[in-house]
């Protein structure tokens, strides 16, 4: 991300930075503004700045307060306070001479809806050993079952949390489902207190006994990232329709939808060992790269793991992707349906970072800004159009 950021603000002090660009940065501003005023005083410290290389955005005063709203003692011991405001007073000035004209004309290219959608939330359902069904949005803090000596509690920030009490209790046979909707998320603490957060229109099946099985097996459907607990004792395993992952204790996510075609799992700390359910193919993955398993096979790359675990941080982050990929993220997180007048919308790609808890039409208006797609809302469809 710290390449993303940097990038950013190098645009800005050129004058190259676009309509897009301005809104990805507001968005990380708003999610990490330590790193964006630790890269923006590095940027000031490493380059000589020329005022007139300062370009206008309307969006920079937003962004400079968010980055700069600490106090004073609190300023960066390497640059002196005058020199850094002598920068951004420079960046204020151009900014002001065109801000009114910049607004005014993207003000005439907003497109109007007849109707809006809102983002998803925590919603999800645990089903029990029994088949009794629990709605984890509905249950309130606190003990909400216990079974076969677990308890099972939610937090006051909403998260699942097991707690065993008797492990000479735990029956190995009792397994546990907590699955979420489209438009849904949650997060959970499991037995052996690895952390799962799961994506929309998700499912994770786990055994009560996670704590004394030789093998920590959970079964996902869908999208989750997990931190498991360090336990080389016990190896963690995560099964899914095309892979299995084993680990002993690291980060990593994994996506799996139904339809999508490809499986990636990412990994951000640890190492990992996936497996190719059909080939018997296996790949062991180190911090920073991902697997793909297709039909074919498996394949390793490097990637900025920021993308694929933005969404739990609460926003999409879009690094040259598909719209017809996009759209399948938005159908997901916005319990919506999505119908496309032309087939070549579904190929216009899109770069930029945006919020998962604006309403859906503040997201389309900015893929519509690259001029190549248009929207339209109607109940709980998005009718998709090649301009």
């Amino acid at each position: 991300m710290e390449n993303r950021i940097n990038y950013l603000l190098q645009q800005f002090q050129s004058g190259l930075l676009s309509q897009d660009e301005r809104q990805e940065l507001l968005v990380l501003a708003e999610a990490n503004p330590d790193l964006l005023k630790a890269e923006i005083v590095e940027l000031i410290d490493k380059e000589d700045q020329n005022p007139s290389k300062l370009t206008a955005s309307s969006d920079w005063p937003v962004v400079l307060q968010k980055i700069f709203a600490v106090d004073k003692g609190q300023a960066p011991k390497k640059l002196s306070l005058i020199r850094v405001m002598k920068w951004l007073s420079a960046a204020v000035i151009v900014i002001a001479a065109s801000f009114s004209m910049f607004f005014y004309l993207n003000r005439k290219k907003e497109h109007v809806y007849t109707s809006d959608v809102l983002p998803g939330n925590n919603k999800a359902i645990l089903t029990l050993a029994d088949g009794k069904k629990i709605s984890l949005s509905d249950a309130i803090t606190g003990d909400i079952a216990e079974q076969s000596g677990i308890s099972i509690s939610k937090t006051a920030d909403g998260q699942i949390v097991y707690t065993v009490a008797q492990t000479d209790r735990v029956d190995e046979d009792r397994m546990n489902t907590i699955s979420t909707p489209n438009g849904g998320e949650w997060q959970i603490k499991l037995p052996d207190g690895s952390m799962v957060w799961l994506n929309a229109a998700s499912s994770l099946t786990y055994n009560l006994n996670l704590t004394s099985a030789k093998q920590r097996l959970v079964t996902l459907q869908g999208e989750a990232y997990f931190e498991v607990a360090k336990d080389k004792a016990h190896p963690f395993v995560v099964s899914t329709d095309k892979q299995t992952v084993e680990v002993l204790g690291t980060h990593f996510n994994i996506n799996s939808y139904p339809d999508e075609k490809v499986t990636k799992t990412t990994l951000l700390e640890g190492s990992i060992r996936v497996s190719h359910n059909d080939t018997q193919e296996a790949e062991i993955l180190k911090p920073g790269e991902q697997s793909i398993v297709s039909s074919s096979g498996i394949s390793v790359n490097e990637v900025d793991t920021d993308e694929f675990i933005a969404w739990t941080k609460g926003y999409f982050m879009f690094n040259n992707e598909r719209q017809e990929s996009i759209m399948r993220k938005l159908s997901r997180w916005y319990n919506i349906e999505v119908e496309y007048a032309d087939e070549a919308a579904k190929n216009v790609m899109y770069y930029g970072t945006v919020s998962r808890f604006e309403k859906v039409s503040k997201v389309l208006r900015k893929f519509e800004q690259t001029g190549e797609v248009r929207f339209d809302i109607k109940a709980h469809k998005i009718i998709v159009y090649k301009e």
